[in-house]
């Protein structure tokens, strides 16, 4: 099986909500403020917000990323955390992570075998590390 049998992303934007943050990467921030028009030190002050130290995607008030808005508004340039979802080592750790991502994420199939979703979120894991 391949990671894309046990997960398809049905946009409807619950991993796009709550509490947490998506942190961004230096690269990240210039990438975003590219696509966006926005100068980097602008894009930091006006679109995050600071957790441990380091940047991550501010929320509205209704908690879900500033940049959602029915669909991802930067979709093309979205942060290596919104595309690796829900392929996360935590998984890896500990399998029972899927199960309670999959309570909240309607993509994500649960009857498979958990030695097949490890198999997957490992190629998966693997592939956005190159």
């Amino acid at each position: 099986m391949k990671p894309e049998d046990i997960f398809k992303c049905v946009q409807c934007g619950d991993c796009c909500k709550g509490y947490g943050g998506t942190f961004v990467t230096e690269e990240e921030i210039i990438i975003i403020a590219d696509y966006l028009g926005a100068d980097p030190v602008c894009f930091v002050k006006d679109y995050c917000r600071m957790s441990g130290g380091k940047p991550v995607l501010a929320q509205g008030n209704d908690v879900y990323c500033i940049f959602w808005d029915g669909l991802c508004t930067i979709h093309p340039v979205k942060p290596r955390m919104c595309k690796a979802w829900p392929f996360i080592d935590s998984v890896l750790v500990d399998i029972g992570n899927w199960q309670i991502m999959a309570a909240s994420c309607p993509g994500i199939h649960t009857d498979v075998p958990d030695s097949v979703i490890k198999e997957c979120v490992g190629q998966a894991v693997a592939n956005l590390k190159q």
